[in-house]
């Protein structure tokens, strides 16, 4: 935990603290969405079958926002946690209260990934796909589960990292994660098929 960014939360004023904590959240969620149109833009442009493959990826959302939930679960209710005993001043319990989430959040990722990958058609046909998407949607899964930890830590812990006063921290965790994903995207699209 950072006694630094600590002493910025509880000495700052309340606007400036607000500022400076807002607009890398909002830039981060901002870039987080541009994430998922990236990827669909990429998609949509694949010779021949664009249209069909953006379906098939389209009909994951539900799987995805799933996924992001649990992290959400771990990180919006712990980070309040751990940001109140760091107020209290007692960073071990805050710590434990972050090693706990960080626990959790790994847990999170080996039931999801067992479940999704165990009844991943049923779950993908009950949202919608088709015969003439599945296919698309199943492969999208199988790469998209492989960094279910990924997605699980980042989005899960970031709201720790937040209260402790690094909303910027927390912002570039998210741009490196995007920059990489917009420049993978086309070479493992169109070089890679």
């Amino acid at each position: 935990m950072n006694q630094k960014g600590e002493q910025k939360m509880g000495t700052e004023s309340i606007p400036k603290l607000m500022v400076s904590m807002a607009v890398p959240s909002i830039i981060a969620q901002i870039i987080n969405i541009l994430y998922n149109i990236v990827d669909r833009i990429y998609i949509g442009h694949i010779p021949g079958v664009g249209a069909a493959a953006l379906t098939g990826v389209g009909i994951t959302f539900p799987i995805i926002t799933l996924i992001s939930a649990f992290s959400a679960f771990v990180g919006m209710g712990g980070a309040p946690l751990a940001a109140i005993w760091l107020g209290k001043g007692d960073r071990k319990h805050a710590e434990k209260i972050l090693g706990s989430g960080t626990c959790l959040l790994v847990i999170f990722t080996v039931l999801l990934m067992a479940v999704f990958y165990g009844f991943l058609r049923p779950f993908l046909y009950m949202f919608g796909a088709s015969d003439a998407t599945i296919g698309y949607a199943m492969d999208y899964m199988y790469i998209y589960l492989l960094g279910t930890l990924f997605v699980e830590l980042a989005l899960g812990l970031n709201p720790f990292i937040i209260s402790q006063g690094r909303s910027r921290i927390a912002m570039i965790s998210i741009v490196i994660g995007a920059v990489v994903n917009i420049a993978l995207d086309p070479l493992f699209i169109f070089v890679f098929g």
